[in-house]
């Protein structure tokens, strides 16, 4: 598959998950309304909440996401290679220069931040810095610029707001239905309990559900940023090769991250940890395939 293609297909399958996690939640909050008798309530209430987890995620930002991962900015002359980079594949890809940031961290990784264009960064590990040859690191820096062209990490935020709206309201619904706040007037028994049994599958079923849409959604977008990365540079080997590298590493684990920010590294930071686990439970696609992708192109 050529480079558009690519391209093209990971957008529709992205919009295509965010659409079923919409479905889920306007679900969960008219079931929600049917247990309090009132369906137009419930919807209120999920929407309410939806403005509220936007406005907190968008303003807690990625500079906490910097701190926890104790990233120093790059400064020239000991980190000119690496700004040369950016700025260059910045300049390419038509956006303003994002800051740029260092982990002492033997882990060869990397990740960008940010909600826009214009306060966005690229942190990449000492241990990346160490391995990468120009042309390696080009396509790991042109895969995190795509990240950001493509506004990948407003996305998988609202991704991960979205699974948070979902699971509160999933919350909500048990704790209603546990302390008997469900209000049963004017319905017979047996819609009754169908209200009763559907209001319980969707609120167990759906922290799962969603966390699977969430990893699924982070693979696409890894497979898209890759493509995307290989259309900046012109050259898919140098991250094919970045990626092989990686693979190959001794230390896969970076310190400080964790299951929550997982997805924003070009690989897996905890990859080390259930390395059988199977592939739907993963943020992140199969490197194998993701090197196949890369050489076809």
């Amino acid at each position: 598959m050529g480079i558009y293609e690519e391209i093209s297909l990971n957008k529709r399958k992205s919009l295509l998950l965010i659409f079923l996690f919409i479905i889920i939640i306007v679900l969960l909050g008219y079931v929600f309304g049917l247990i309090f008798f009132n369906p137009v309530v419930g919807l209120a209430i999920a929407f309410i909440i939806s403005i509220i987890f936007t406005l907190i995620s968008i303003f807690s930002g990625d500079k906490i996401i910097l701190k926890v991962m104790n990233a120093k900015e790059a400064k020239k002359p000991e980190h000119t290679r690496l700004i040369n980079i950016v700025e260059g594949l910045s300049i390419a890809a038509g956006i303003p220069v994002p800051k740029v940031y260092v982990i002492e961290e033997d882990s060869p990784n990397a990740f960008a931040t940010g909600i826009n264009h214009e306060k966005s960064s690229v942190t990449v590990t000492t241990g990346l810095l160490k391995l990468m040859n120009k042309n390696e690191l080009e396509g790991v820096i042109a895969h995190e610029i795509s990240h950001i062209k493509n506004y990948d990490i407003r996305f998988m935020l609202l991704v991960a707001t979205l699974v948070g709206i979902s699971v509160l309201i999933s919350d909500m619904i048990l704790r209603s239905l546990w302390w008997g706040g469900y209000s049963h007037r004017g319905r017979d028994s047996r819609g009754s309990i169908y209200i009763i049994v559907i209001g319980l599958v969707l609120a167990i079923l759906t922290p799962i559900i969603v966390q699977l849409i969430k990893l699924a959604v982070s693979r696409k977008r890894e497979f898209l940023a890759d493509a995307s990365g290989a259309l900046l540079t012109r050259y898919p080997k140098g991250l094919a090769d970045a990626l092989r590298k990686i693979k190959a590493d001794k230390e896969p684990m970076v310190k400080g991250a964790n299951r929550a920010m997982a997805h924003l590294f070009i690989a897996d930071p905890m990859r080390a940890v259930g390395e059988n686990v199977k592939h739907w439970f993963s943020t992140h696609p199969d490197i194998n395939a993701r090197i196949r992708r890369l050489e076809n192109m």
